[in-house]
């Protein structure tokens, strides 16, 4: 008879709960393995849009910021590894290796038209500001074309 092992039952569980989630957050368009956890204000003014986002833990290098027909997509990834090594400096023989990964995105549709290459985004301390300046109302109505 097999011997039970609780802790893979644990992560078994826990793999089906999680599976659950991606399913149910898919529905809500939040993109399925990705943690929806970036908190984000959104302010307006007549000259621009501003995002602010929580992104605690991450590194510049590990967010990417997009914006594309009015919808801006934060995402973040971040992937880690520890290496241990024996007192003799020899690599010691891993049973169990747990790495981490993290990531988060977030897309937010934009309450007014705005400059896509204008943007701006500054990143200290664990908070993100995006600045997108809005289309000015010359930009807004078009381009005339004279008719011959």
């Amino acid at each position: 008879m097999p011997r039970r092992d609780p802790f893979r039952e644990i992560e078994e569980l826990f793999d089906r709960m999680n599976r659950e989630l991606q399913d149910i957050s898919g529905g809500l368009g939040v993109k399925p393995g990705v943690d929806a956890g970036i908190k984000v204000d959104v302010a307006e003014d007549d000259e621009a849009v501003t995002v602010t986002a929580d992104v605690p833990g991450f590194d510049r290098e590990d967010i990417d910021v997009a914006v594309e027909d009015d919808v801006l997509t934060i995402a973040a990834e971040h992937e880690e590894e520890t290496e241990e090594e024996g007192e003799e400096g020899e690599e010691e023989t891993y049973h169990r290796r747990e790495r981490r990964r993290r990531s988060a995105s977030r897309r937010i549709r934009l309450p007014a038209a705005v400059e896509e290459a204008d943007a701006t985004a500054e990143y200290a301390n664990g908070v993100l500001t995006i600045t997108l300046p809005k289309v000015g109302p010359e930009d807004a109505e078009g381009h005339s074309i004279d008719v011959e």
